[in-house]
């Protein structure tokens, strides 16, 4: 039975986080809860690594001195599995915003799919999406393009360990990738329909592994508050 000290000296919660809900949300509702059901009045609670809400997947949550690992745990190594669409893409490189462009795809072989994704590998240059949460000016990226405003995003360095095409079903091509920290799988969907000189967009991202930590031991928000209950 974890307790209130228990809490307040650090845990490591791996949690999966549903569709729809932001990382913010998910931490919010943690601490609220802990708080709640021991009585503490103020508790240290935060993620290693924001996912976007479309996505889902594994969440590392700190809670108390554990807090001050965050930074060790966001630097490693994370996977993610997903499907990306061929032939058009959205503003926010995923299915936030609607289609805003077609392509061809007749000249798309599977050949030339899993070819393309050596260019991916290694150290690569790639540029945020517009639709982040990443700070310019003072001001969070999406604020600009909410408010219809251009604004010039510097590219940076992250590194691809593996692309790995698992299924291709007609114009869904599902993968595999193992990437570094600051990664945006929705720049790497967009980039990769460019270098198959068409589009494509993200319509499904779920984070796998953080380091040694899997999903496959994660618990969902509301396992978590009936485990929690019953404490």
């Amino acid at each position: 039975m974890i307790t209130s000290e228990d809490y307040l000296s650090g845990q490591i919660l791996l949690i999966d986080k549903p569709m729809h809900w932001t990382s913010f949300q998910v931490v919010n509702k943690l601490r609220y809860e802990i708080k709640k059901a021991f009585n503490i009045k103020k508790i240290k609670v935060g993620h290693a690594g924001t996912l976007d809400p479309l996505a889902t997947g594994l969440l590392v949550i700190c809670t108390g001195k554990m807090t001050k690992q965050i930074d060790s745990f966001q630097g490693q190594i994370k996977e993610y599995k997903g499907t990306l669409v061929l032939g058009s893409t959205t503003p926010s490189f995923d299915l936030e915003t609607d289609i805003d462009q077609t392509f061809e795809t007749k000249h798309i072989t599977s050949d030339l799919i899993h070819q393309t994704t050596k260019q991916f590998v290694g150290e690569i240059e790639q540029v945020p999406p517009v639709f982040s949460a990443l700070k310019q000016d003072g001001k969070r990226l999406y604020q600009f393009a909410r408010a219809g405003e251009e604004v010039e995003i510097k590219s940076r360095k992250v590194t691809i360990q593996e692309f790995e095409i698992t299924k291709i079903e007609k114009l869904n091509i599902e993968f595999r990738i193992v990437c570094s920290k600051g990664t945006y799988i929705r720049s790497l969907a967009n980039d990769f329909g460019k270098a198959l000189q068409s589009g494509a967009h993200l319509s499904a991202l779920r984070r796998s592994k953080i380091g040694d930590f899997n999903v496959s031991t994660a618990e969902t928000v509301d396992d978590f508050l009936k485990n929690l209950a019953s404490e």
